[in-house]
């Protein structure tokens, strides 16, 4: 049997995003996926309340941090892999396509700074097929655009970290409408997730607690082809593709999003301050629909 790692999540109530701490029980090595950089809309304020939660539990564990990765720009939270990658001493890693993400939102944003042959903000950007190692643990990177033109899955020993393509069974899949998205190849790269072994376990990237439930984040292959409630009809990538564009149609921008997309396509680091010290972030104005309602999280 494939050997696994431990996981620990790190729920952000804010935000409905996951955090993990992923180790390898055998060398007490371990990697930080997608962890959460604190923002609080009403005063522009940052804050690493759960980037340092997350440093503490690896202090108190006994662990050594190996790479801090994000999966995909989100854009729904900011990300705190800059933050901990330099507090850490670690690597930051992300996937290669996050070049073309950069591309369109320099555009969005009329950042010509903001360049897709800058790679100065990561540490390292993986391809498909890309092999490291965690401790003793092998990692493998599966490219799985849809959510994003960027998004990749880590497969870690017995553990997939699935990012925005499937959220827990009740809640079916992630949307495919921010620029860049495609609903096509979300179902292409949720096929392929799902031809992993069925007792592989799948940890999502956010979780909203439908029904009000308590929150939860790991579930396994079979379940997922089991129940999952945009899947379980097995209507094939045309009736998905039709039943994902209609439901995101319904979905408002998440709140955070043309804020945190400045800094998570840095790497996680605000803009270089201004001559009086501050740093700003831009709104591009008439650019998108309006939202019919706004919403907290990143909805499905």
């Amino acid at each position: 049997m494939t050997r696994g790692p431990t996981v620990h999540g790190f729920y952000d109530e804010g935000t409905g995003s996951v955090a993990y701490v992923v180790a390898d029980p055998e060398t007490r090595r371990c990697a930080i996926i997608d962890p959460v950089l604190g923002f609080d809309r009403a005063s522009s304020g940052t804050d690493t309340r759960l980037a340092d939660e997350i440093a503490e539990y690896i202090r108190a564990q006994g662990l050594t941090v190996e790479w801090v990765l994000d999966t995909h720009p989100h854009a729904d939270h900011m990300s705190a892999v800059a933050y901990l990658g330099d507090r850490l001493g670690a690597p930051t890693g992300i996937g290669e396509r996050v070049t073309a993400v950069q591309e369109i939102w320099a555009d969005i944003y009329h950042l010509p700074e903001l360049q897709a042959e800058d790679r100065s903000h990561w540490d390292h950007l993986f391809a498909e097929g890309d092999r490291f190692c965690i401790g003793g643990l092998e990692v493998e990177v599966i490219f799985s655009p849809g959510h994003t033109a960027a998004s990749i899955t880590y497969l870690i020993g017995d553990a997939a970290f699935v990012h925005d393509t499937l959220f827990m069974p009740d809640a079916g899949t992630a949307r495919a409408d921010f620029p860049g998205g495609d609903a096509g190849a979300l179902y292409r790269s949720i096929q392929k997730i799902l031809a992993l072994p069925p007792e592989t376990r799948l940890f999502t990237g956010h979780d909203y607690r439908p029904g009000g439930r308590a929150a939860r984040w790991e579930s396994t292959v079979a379940e997922q082809r089991a129940r999952n409630i945009h899947l379980r009809n097995g209507g094939g990538e045309e009736e998905f593709v039709r039943l994902r564009k209609e439901r995101d149609r319904t979905l408002p921008l998440p709140g955070l999003m043309l804020a945190a997309l400045q800094v998570n396509l840095r790497g996680g680091r605000l803009p270089e301050p201004e001559a009086n010290g501050t740093s700003y972030l831009k709104l591009p104005l008439n650019r998108f629909d309006p939202a019919a309602a706004e919403q907290p999280f990143d909805v499905e």
